[in-house]
C-alpha cells in the first residue's frame, strides 16, 4: 500500500544478471583474435561488478556498535563536564562554550545514526533514485 510509510529496498544476495552474463560470456567461443582479446577483460569486469556488489551489501548491514555508542556518548559527557569546570568562573563564556559544544555533538550523533544504518530508519535512503534509474535504463534514454 501506497501510504502505509517508506518503502524498502531489497536486495538478493545473488546478482542474478550478473552470473548470467558471466556464464554467457564462459560459454562463448571466440571467433576471432579480437574476440579471444575481449573475452578476458569482459569477465574481469563482470567480476569486478560481482565483488564491487557484494562489499556494498555488505557495507549496507553493518552497523555501529552499542558499545561505541556508549563510549561516544561517555566522551561527549566527559568533555562536557571538563569544559564546565575549566569555564566555572565565567558563567556566560562557560553557557556559551557548553551550548557550542554539545551542539556540535549532536550534530556528530545525528551523523553516525544517518550514515550507520543508511537504509532504515527515520533517516534512511529510500529506493525511489534506484527506481527513476532503472527506469531511465529501460527507456533507452542514458546517454554515454
Amino acid at each position: 500500500m501506497a501510504g502505509d510509510g517508506p518503502q524498502r529496498a531489497t536486495l538478493s544476495p545473488l546478482a542474478t544478471h550478473l552470473i548470467e552474463a558471466l556464464h554467457t560470456v564462459f560459454a562463448l567461443k571466440p571467433a576471432d583474435e579480437s574476440q579471444r582479446a575481449a573475452q578476458p577483460e569482459i569477465i574481469r569486469a563482470l567480476r569486478t561488478a560481482l565483488e564491487a556488489r557484494r562489499q556494498r551489501i555488505i557495507i549496507s548491514e553493518s552497523a555501529v556498535g552499542a558499545v561505541k555508542w556508549m563510549a561516544i556518548l561517555f566522551q561527549a559527557f566527559c568533555t562536557l563536564v571538563a569544559i564546565a569546570m575549566v569555564h566555572s568562573d565565567n558563567r556566560r563564556a562557560c553557557a556559551i562554550t557548553l551550548t557550542l559544544f554539545a551542539t556540535g555533538v549532536a550534530l556528530s550523533v545525528l551523523l553516525i545514526a544517518a550514515y550507520s544504518r543508511p537504509f532504515t530508519g527515520k533517516i534512511s535512503v529510500t529506493p525511489e533514485l534506484l527506481k527513476q534509474v532503472t527506469a531511465t535504463e529501460a527507456k533507452g534514454d542514458i546517454t554515454r
